[in-house]
């Protein structure tokens, strides 16, 4: 299943994709969650009325795509963890060994859009670079849980552009800064259930594409810390709770090391695509002045 979390005529609502159109399930389960975070949150969350309602809503009553706004998937998460470094290439391309144990830091949702929503560029910088991710989100709370049982506690996947502020990145030896400017990373458009894909999300297509042109080509199998090892090492510190959600990090390709600089300009449009995932489609706009 697809589920996402929507605005049509500035209304929130929880959205489920059909081959022929959207779901609107908060309409046909009054009561329910109206976002996909809530949703894997709520001790109401039943499966089988969800996918029956899925299945028994009229042609007549689906919404087009251009008939909704797209929130982040999960507008707002417990946590966002992102795996730094997690490909051989983006760490070659970085001049560093492959990390030993997973560079991890935090991304908040004031930094989050959702599909195509704009991307902002800050005033005070231009180097704003894009990197395509999967990300795994939670289903179900788990402390130090073994690599064995790790992908038992997937509620399932979905996409980010993991939008990177270059220049105040480096100016610490943490990345938080660099990786929280509001609006500059887009999360979505949709999470696939993790039945939909294979065990671990292993093996699938990933790319990222400026203005069409791939710029960023890999494939999920050649992650140095697997879904399964990301959930086992950071369950090992935290809890992860429901509504959580780990990215497992970007390949090689990235605009800053390349030869001139690529960064990211109003106008431009950046994909994230990865196969059997789906398609985050955003343009970039120009934060207004003071």
């Amino acid at each position: 299943m697809k589920l996402s979390s929507l605005y049509a005529n500035e209304t929130p609502f929880l959205g489920a994709r059909r081959a022929d159109g959207i779901v609107n399930v908060s309409a046909a389960l009054p009561g329910w969650p109206t976002d996909v975070g809530a949703l894997l949150r709520s001790p109401a969350h039943d499966a089988r009325a969800l996918a029956d309602v899925v299945a028994r809503t009229a042609a007549s009553a689906l919404l087009r795509d251009d008939e909704v706004r797209f929130r982040p998937v999960l507008p707002a998460p417990g946590k966002l963890l992102c795996l730094g470094l997690n490909y051989v290439d983006h760490a070659a391309e970085n001049a560093v060994k492959p990390p030993e144990y997973p560079v991890v830091f935090g991304r908040y949702p004031t930094s989050l859009v959702g599909h195509g929503e704009p991307l902002v560029r800050p005033s005070v910088s231009t180097h704003f670079d894009y990197e395509a991710e999967l990300v795994v989100v939670i289903g179900k709370t788990c402390r130090n849980v073994s690599r064995a049982q790790a992908l038992d506690h997937v509620a399932g996947y979905t996409l980010l552009n993991d939008g990177s502020i270059r220049d105040y990145q480096l100016r610490t030896h943490q990345w938080t800064i660099g990786k929280n400017f509001d609006a500059t990373g887009a999360l979505g458009p949709e999470l696939v259930t993790a039945d939909e894909l294979p065990l671990g999300a292993k093996g699938l297509v990933l790319r990222g594409l400026l203005n069409g042109k791939v710029m960023q080509e890999a494939n999920t199998s050649d992650m140095i810390f697997s879904v399964a090892d990301a959930i086992a090492i950071l369950s090992e510190v935290m809890t992860l709770e429901a509504g959580d959600m780990i990215a497992t990090g970007t390949p090689g390709g990235v605009g800053f090391v390349r030869n001139p600089p690529v960064f990211l300009k109003p106008g431009d449009v950046f994909e994230v695509e990865i196969e059997r995932v789906g398609t985050l489609r955003n343009h970039v706009i120009a934060e207004a002045g003071p």
